[in-house]
C-alpha cells in the first residue's frame, strides 16, 4: 500500500536543534509544509553530505514554509556529537530527530529491520499531516536537496491551483496542465 495522501502517524521523539535538545511529535508536522528526511546512520559516508546539501538550501525551504526533519534511529546525543564534530553537520539548523526505538523509522515505512536503520526515505507532507511526496533511495545513492526543492514547489503549486499538475521537469512560474478530454492523446 502506498503511504500517498495518508496521514502520518502519531510519534513523540527528542531532537537535537540549534544546541537544545527540544521535544518533536506529528503535531509539529501539521500546520506547514515539512520534510521528513531519513537516513540510515550518524558518522557515516553519504549521510553527511546529503544533510549538509540540506543545510546549504535550508533558506530556501524556510522560504517556502517548510521545515525540514531529518531522523536516524540513533538518539539526539548522537545527534549533537555528530554536529560538535563535524564541519558539514555543524552546517544544520533544521531538527534531528533521535528515533533509536525505530517508531518513527517504521510509521514512515523504511526501517530496514535486520540492521536497525532507516532506508533513505523523503517524504513531503503537506500542512494537513498528509504525504505527498514518498522518495526512497538505496544506501549508495544520495539524494539532491535543489530536487527536492523542485518537488516540494511543485507540490505546493498542486495544492493551491486545484485541476493543474505540474509536467515533468517543472519550475517554478512554467507553464502547466490541466487535465481535460481535449488534451488525451495530445501530449
Amino acid at each position: 500500500m502506498s503511504l500517498i495522501n495518508t496521514e502520518i502517524k502519531p510519534f513523540k521523539a527528542t531532537a537535537f536543534k540549534n544546541g537544545k535538545f527540544i521535544d518533536v511529535s506529528d503535531a509539529d508536522l501539521k500546520g506547514k509544509w515539512s520534510v521528513v528526511f531519513f537516513y540510515p546512520a550518524d558518522f557515516t559516508f553519504v549521510c553527511p553530505t546529503e544533510l549538509e546539501d540540506l543545510a546549504d538550501n535550508y533558506g530556501e525551504f524556510q522560504k517556502l514554509g517548510v521545515e525540514i526533519y531529518s531522523v536516524s534511529t540513533d538518539t539526539h546525543f548522537s545527534h549533537k556529537a555528530w554536529h560538535d564534530s563535524s564541519p558539514a553537520i555543524k552546517k544544520i539548523q533544521y531538527t534531528m530527530v533521535g528515533d533509536p526505538t525505530g517508531t518513527i523509522t517504521r510509521n514512515f515505512e523504511v526501517m530496514i529491520e535486520e540492521a536497525g536503520l532507516a532506508d533513505r526515505g523523503t517524504f513531503v507532507v503537506d500542512p494537513n499531516g498528509k504525504i505527498q511526496i514518498v522518495e526512497i533511495t538505496a544506501g549508495g545513492i544520495g539524494r539532491d536537496a535543489r530536487e527536492l526543492l523542485r518537488k516540494v514547489k511543485a507540490a505546493q503549486y498542486v495544492a493551491s491551483h486545484p485541476g493543474e499538475v505540474c509536467p515533468a521537469k517543472w519550475e517554478e512560474g512554467e507553464k502547466t496542465l490541466a487535465p481535460s478530454l481535449d488534451l488525451v492523446g495530445k501530449i
